[in-house]
């Protein structure tokens, strides 16, 4: 896994806006959130959330069971501070996927939007899909979003893994049922173009 380091001194020498990821709103992963329809009690961890609005979003639509987890506090810190008061309605969490303490068989919703492709090692990858199975609920639902087979090979000065549906899919196994799959044209801050894949699976009962 990248050093906490790195992700600091991303956060600190960029405002959440010029970063490469950056979206105004997290359309695509609300939509898929919003069609699960588990409903405002649902708990719902967003990992590598940092700076992202998707939470925010998630507020002002009635959840109320929020985590946010990731590795730099510089990040959590920014996303505290924008959402003033409504930041007590969620759980913060600086810490890293592959090693973070979380509570067993909680979660009805696992998002990820391009932590997971930076994890070239396999046992890193052996050991995030270990949580999922720890921390995610029988038959909860499982999103996650990385950059696709046309995407960037490297992002931050880091090299990812790219997927398309089927490799991504692999990777949590044939237990976990992939419910369905779309593609993002996200344009950067920069205005370049880099595609990414998401796949919604469901965690065997």
């Amino acid at each position: 896994m990248q050093s906490k380091t790195h992700w600091e001194q991303v956060y600190a020498a960029k405002s959440p806006s010029d970063v490469s990821w950056y979206q105004p709103r997290a359309t695509l992963s609300l939509g898929l959130i919003q069609r699960i329809g588990t409903g405002p009690d649902a708990a719902i961890i967003d990992v590598g959330g940092g700076t992202s609005t998707l939470t925010d979003d998630l507020i002002g639509l009635g959840y109320h069971n929020l985590s946010v987890l990731d590795l730099s506090g510089e990040a959590l810190a920014v996303a505290r501070r924008r959402l003033g008061q409504k930041s007590d309605l969620v759980n913060w969490v600086e810490a890293d996927v592959t090693s973070a303490t979380l509570p067993e068989r909680f979660f009805d919703v696992w998002h990820d939007r391009a932590v997971f492709h930076f994890l070239t090692d396999e046992a890193d990858r052996r050991t995030y899909v270990e949580q999922v199975v720890r921390a995610v609920k029988p038959g909860g639902h499982v999103i996650v979003a990385t950059f696709a087979p046309d995407g960037p090979a490297q992002c931050s000065g880091l090299p990812v893994v790219q997927y398309d549906a089927d490799s991504l899919h692999g990777e949590f196994g044939p237990a976990f049922e992939l419910v369905e799959h779309d593609e993002e044209a996200h344009v950067t801050p920069a205005g370049r173009v880099q595609h990414f894949i998401y796949c919604h699976c469901v965690k065997p009962h």
